[in-house]
């Protein structure tokens, strides 16, 4: 062999493994503290717990499949997140604990928001007539095809929405300056302690508190039959209905939907804090608001089952990021009839005209929840996916992309306590799990050399690189796809070494075997090398087989030790092939190598050059004498 060759190779894995982690990721290239730094878990840097707490329509505990199915969900959402060994447990009956490391918790707080997607023609709008919110800009919505320059729906700047076709045949949704929300990848419910699912008996209790809470007045708004009613009433009628500014948000969503919309005085604040799941039900008309204005939508015609993937990606012309949904064969065929409906609708007055865009046409609400994402005019057939684009930052985009992706949870919960975990015990136990490391490994060095005396070198430098390998991965690898390294991974990093000793022991003592068998050291390393490897692959082997298995197959801290014992053993038998074995074929054709007390063969090397006997060669035989 050519040893050069190998440990060129291993060379090379290094300065590529090195240069990543200097030039990527944060921080400046002199920022060596910044660049060596992996990402640390729960237990080591501290954190974020937060409870979701299951509301069912009678108040009783929810089916255990069910809250099994919510956690996966919700565990998926964590991990599409690019956050490694989450810790998502059931507790109790009806609760749902979340456990993520580091300080930012906010897009964890919105991992358990249901995410109902629904797709809704707009039938009428009105002005919202409650306190107006600060401005700010709101993501939109648009719908494009396959082919490039087929129709297409993208915000433009206008008051009223409006869009004027072009040549290639697009359609812009504009979007007022004064939006109502600010842009949210999952909008988080009100804190108020009635804001929590309300469905079945809930709802009718409360709805029977509410009509007792505003009795003659409740009895006057049902017979308001238009925003204009109201307006035409003048201050009379605007001082008599009030009463509804005061309702809160869980009581606005027991309402009947025409009194949601056509009562002035209930504003787009209270409609947009209503509880998750307050519009959910697809088969009913809804009220939502969208850019300061009241939307009455129809049914839901294209629902988030209907969607067969969701991804985001930065869109370069708007310079934003975006979410791509794809239907499904069916869903694909619902959205291409709903744009259908809007478009020929709009000839025929089955629209409002405050519904209309400048030109006639009709919207289409994109809902999420309990907000309208968007409303963009429709003014061809769509045949194609839809975007939802505006102004999404990254975190936003992914934390909605995974939210579809992943599907709506089965249970509505309402956020409890969300907690800051301290790191000092973790930071404690590191320690102590450093020491005990390093005396450790400081003993498994002291006695490779006092035993195997120059391989016991071949061991050390073997671990040494063996831990460079690993330091570069766990860097890496918590840069993305975000790998944290925990208490319990630590721990799987610490077993990886004993199982790169018994590699060492499996070929040195299979070297001896070699020696004693009358081969000298020269020829016995190669020869070692050959049956030696064959175990070492298969004791490897079964290590990472069960790795995987345990890594499959567990979940939150287990998960981590597994899959850190899995990546040492693999990159240890990158350092056996391109280091251990290239090294000892070079040890072996050197001097020392040949010296019972350097070379650390002892006894066996000192037999074999006892037995040697001189030999020469004669008219092509061998023969022996005595020495």
């Amino acid at each position: 062999m050519h040893p050069s060759r190998y440990l060129a190779v291993l060379g090379g894995i290094f300065v590529v493994l090195y240069a990543l982690v200097f030039f990527t990721g944060p921080g400046s290239i002199g920022d060596v503290h910044q660049k060596l730094k992996p990402r640390l878990g729960l237990d080591l840097v501290g954190g974020t717990t937060l409870t979701l707490i299951a509301q069912t329509d009678d108040g009783k505990a929810p089916p255990k499949t069910s809250l099994e199915e919510a956690r996966n969900i919700i565990e998926q959402r964590v991990n599409g997140l690019g956050i490694a060994e989450p810790e998502v447990v059931t507790e109790g009956d009806q609760n749902i604990v979340v456990s993520v490391a580091g300080q930012n918790s906010d897009a964890i707080k919105q991992v358990g928001q249901p995410a109902q997607l629904r797709f809704r023609k707009v039938l009428n709008a009105t002005q919202d007539q409650g306190p107006k919110a600060p401005a700010t800009p709101k993501p939109s919505a648009s719908a494009s095809t396959k082919p490039k320059a087929s129709g297409s729906a993208k915000p433009s700047a206008s008051k009223t929405p409006s869009s004027k076709p072009s040549a290639s045949k697009s359609a812009k949704a504009s979007k007022s300056p004064s939006a109502s929300s600010t842009p949210s990848a999952a909008p988080s419910p009100s804190g108020d302690n009635d804001d929590v699912a309300v469905n079945g008996t809930a709802k009718k209790k409360l709805l029977a508190k509410v009509q007792k809470k505003l009795g003659a007045t409740y009895q006057l708004a049902q017979q308001v039959t238009s925003p204009d009613q109201v307006a035409q009433g003048g201050a009379q009628a605007e001082e008599a209905l009030k009463a509804f500014r005061k309702l809160s948000p869980a009581e606005v969503a027991v309402l009947p939907t025409t009194m949601q919309f056509n009562i002035p005085q209930i504003s787009c604040k209270q409609l947009d804090n209503r509880p998750a799941g307050s519009i959910d039900k697809e088969k009913e008309q809804v009220v939502s608001c969208d850019s300061g204005q009241k939307l009455l939508l129809d049914q839901a015609k294209v629902l988030g089952t209907d969607v067969k993937s969701a991804d985001y990606t930065y869109d370069n012309q708007a310079g934003g990021w975006k979410v791509t949904l794809s239907f499904k064969g069916h869903g694909q065929s619902k959205w291409t009839n709903l744009t259908k409906e809007a478009f020929d609708n709009s000839g025929k007055n089955k629209c409002e005209q405050a519904a209309l865009g400048a030109e006639g046409h009709c919207r289409v609400a994109i809902v999420l929840d309990t907000k309208v994402v968007s409303s963009p005019q429709i003014t061809s057939v769509i045949a194609g996916d839809a975007e939802i684009t505006g102004g999404f930052s990254q975190s936003q985009a992914t934390l909605l992309a995974n939210q579809l992706k992943f599907g709506a949870l089965p249970l509505t919960f309402h956020q409890g306590e969300a907690n800051q975990v301290s790191a000092s015990l973790g930071t404690s136990q590191l320690e102590a799990g450093l020491i005990a490391a390093a005396i450790g490994l400081l003993i498994v060095i002291l006695y490779s050399l006092f035993y195997y005396r120059l391989l016991g070198i071949v061991i050390f430098l073997s671990l040494v690189l063996s831990g460079l390998l690993v330091f570069a991965a766990l860097i890496l690898l918590g840069r993305n796809p975000g790998l944290t390294l925990t208490l319990a991974g630590f721990a799987g990093f610490v077993v990886s070494l004993g199982v790169a000793a018994d590699s060492f022991v499996i070929y040195f003592e299979r070297l001896k075997d070699e020696i004693r068998d009358g081969r000298s050291p020269r020829s016995a390393v190669p020869r070692a090398w050959a049956r030696a490897r064959r175990t070492i692959i298969s004791a490897n082997a079964i290590t990472v087989l069960c790795a995987a298995v345990l890594y499959f197959l567990s979940a939150g801290s287990v998960k981590g030790f597994a899959f850190a014992l899995g990546l040492a053993t693999i990159l240890d038998l990158i350092v056996v092939f391109l280091f251990r074995h290239p090294i000892m074929t070079l040890f072996a054709r050197s001097k020392a190598f040949l010296s019972p007390r350097v070379s650390g063969l002892g006894r066996v090397l000192e037999g074999h050059q006892a037995e040697e006997k001189p030999t020469r060669r004669r008219s092509g035989r061998t023969e022996t004498k005595e020495a």
